[in-house]
């Protein structure tokens, strides 16, 4: 015999089971309080009273225990013999009262229909079997010895088809339920999934995405935007002391929304955001939608293409250029050379070759751009690499020039191409011999390699006791043709920055502690080789 039936462990079979205690006991009580009573002496002498006194307090005293002793049935079993124990005790008050006239009957078709709620199929009708053949053969019996009861033939076999109709109703309106919960279940399931999904590409979104209300507090804020900031948490703030920035172009918009707010930046040492707006309306509250746009990496890509096609139109003019260059460098060279050349011809001689140097020095780098190699990272140990370094650029030095080497311990290693990492060192190395010579007696380098507690990656710091970058020039520092020296191109530390970002490092500057410069390189895990 087979059923379908609801799983006990489910919270609405548990509120079902809960309530059919309930409604049996109350049934159990308004028994009890009829026999207690005197509104029974007109029913009771139509029956066997002890029989229905001694019934209704079995019928309150069991469900009690039931209810107390198993307040959750586990198992279909113990279901199904509460529901046959109620049909039989109901059954003999049925008896006991005096068959269809004592109403007793309709309490049958509660009973069977909470049954079938949760034992449905087969077992379910058999409950209704069993009620409607307790029905009929009771009305029977009692007409055997109460000829008066012939005449409910009738009204028991319609108290016995209503219970087969309880059934069937029940089981079909509950299956339909339970195909609707499911499939609401189903729905809240896939909703639950989507919003999952949004989250999750709303934190991985490299904009940076923040809501606010009407008093700038932070009800929302990915995890780009967390990084733009610089912060572990933003919800449940107000903005204004992280970004006064964010707020004056808010307020601008609030204003003014058809025009576009000029960009700004969180952080001194972060990139360039653009912000924009969109207001969100929740009932009656209205909430700004705040999008962070990276523009940085736009402005690096545009300044790419701008200088590799300045890099394609030297390499093209160039002889045209270097050869008008030679011929006067070469003229120079040869009046230098004569002995008619007072000294004021003599220093315009000394100026051309300066700045025909520098012309030359300006072409070969910007020819270095469009024809820069693409890297080829090998597997640096950093100490024995720098040693080896500071050793045979050592030998090129004046007497006036130092370089200090400082290595942490432990094995530094990553992935770079040596020869572009020469190439990036030997330009901040120069750099700060040259900016530390002109402010000290002897000008000196510092090369300091370590581990960073924090991320756990190798980083190179170039340091110098020169007198430093002035703060209102640091933005502009890695622009290309950015120069505070009079004989530089203003190529050095951008082609620096985009040799370390080729090969997966970073290349940024801060300010020395007690004076100087401090370049720091952040190389790369050494497994991370692309």
């Amino acid at each position: 015999m087979s059923a379908e039936s609801l799983p006990l462990d489910t919270l609405q079979s548990q509120r079902i089971l809960r309530l059919y205690n309930l409604y049996r006991l109350i049934i159990g009580l308004a028994l009890v309080l009829l026999i207690s009573s005197e509104l029974d002496h007109q029913l009771l002498e139509m029956v066997n009273a002890d029989w229905f006194r001694y019934g209704s307090w079995l019928y309150l005293i069991l469900n009690l225990l039931f209810a107390t002793l198993i307040p959750r049935p586990q198992h279909l079993v113990q279901v199904l013999t509460l529901a046959l124990i109620d049909v039989l005790l109901l059954s003999s008050l049925f008896y006991a009262a005096g068959g269809t006239p004592s109403g007793i009957g309709n309490l049958l078709i509660v009973a069977v229909a909470i049954a079938n709620i949760l034992l449905r199929g087969r077992i379910g009708l058999l409950i209704a079997a069993l009620a409607a053949i307790a029905l009929i053969y009771l009305t029977f019996y009692l007409s055997l010895s109460r000829p008066a009861a012939a005449a409910h033939y009738l009204q028991a076999g319609a108290l016995g088809a209503l219970c087969f109709a309880a059934a069937l109703f029940v089981q079909g309106l509950s299956r339909r339920l339970q195909v609707s919960e499911k499939l609401a279940e189903q729905r809240a399931a896939d909703v639950a999934k989507l919003e999952a999904l949004n989250e999750q590409i709303l934190q991985r979104m490299r904009t940076g995405i923040l809501v606010l209300d009407d008093q700038r507090r932070v009800l929302l804020a990915n995890q780009g935007a967390l990084t733009l900031f610089g912060r572990d948490q933003l919800v449940g703030r107000i903005i204004d002391p992280f970004c006064p920035a964010l707020v004056d172009r808010l307020q601008q918009w609030q204003s003014n929304p058809t025009l576009r707010p000029d960009s700004l930046k969180v952080q001194d040492s972060g990139p360039t955001l653009q912000p924009s707006f969109v207001p969100l309306q929740r009932g009656r509250q209205q909430n700004i939608l705040v999008f962070l746009d990276d523009i940085s990496q736009i402005a690096q890509q545009a300044q790419q293409l701008k200088l590799a096609a300045l890099g394609r139109l030297t390499a093209g003019i160039a002889h045209e250029i270097r050869n008008p260059l030679g011929a006067i460098s070469h003229a120079a060279q040869l009046l230098q050379e004569s002995e008619h050349l007072d000294a004021a011809d003599q220093r315009l001689l000394q100026i051309i070759q300066d700045h025909s140097r520098r012309m030359n020095l300006v072409i070969e780098n910007v020819l270095q751009l469009s024809r820069r190699r693409p890297a080829e990272p090998q597997l640096l140990d950093l100490k024995y690499w720098l040693h080896r370094f500071a050793g045979e650029f050592c030998t090129s030095l004046p007497p006036n020039q130092q370089i200090h080497v400082e290595t942490g311990t432990g094995s530094l290693q990553t992935c770079m191409d040596p020869n572009q990492l020469t190439q990036v060192l030997t330009n901040l190395v120069q750099n700060g011999l040259r900016y530390s010579a002109r402010h000290n007696p002897i000008g000196q380098v510092w090369l300091r390699l370590f581990r960073d507690p924090d991320s756990e990656l190798p980083v190179l710091e170039v340091l110098d006791d020169g007198p430093g970058v002035p703060p209102e020039q640091v933005p502009q520092l890695f622009e290309p043709f950015n120069t505070t020296d009079s004989k530089g191109t203003g190529l050095g530390l951008y082609i620096s920055r985009e040799l370390c970002e080729s090969n997966q490092a970073r290349l940024d500057y801060k300010p020395r502690e007690g004076g100087g410069s401090c370049f720091r390189i952040t190389f790369a895990h050494p497994r991370k080789l692309s």
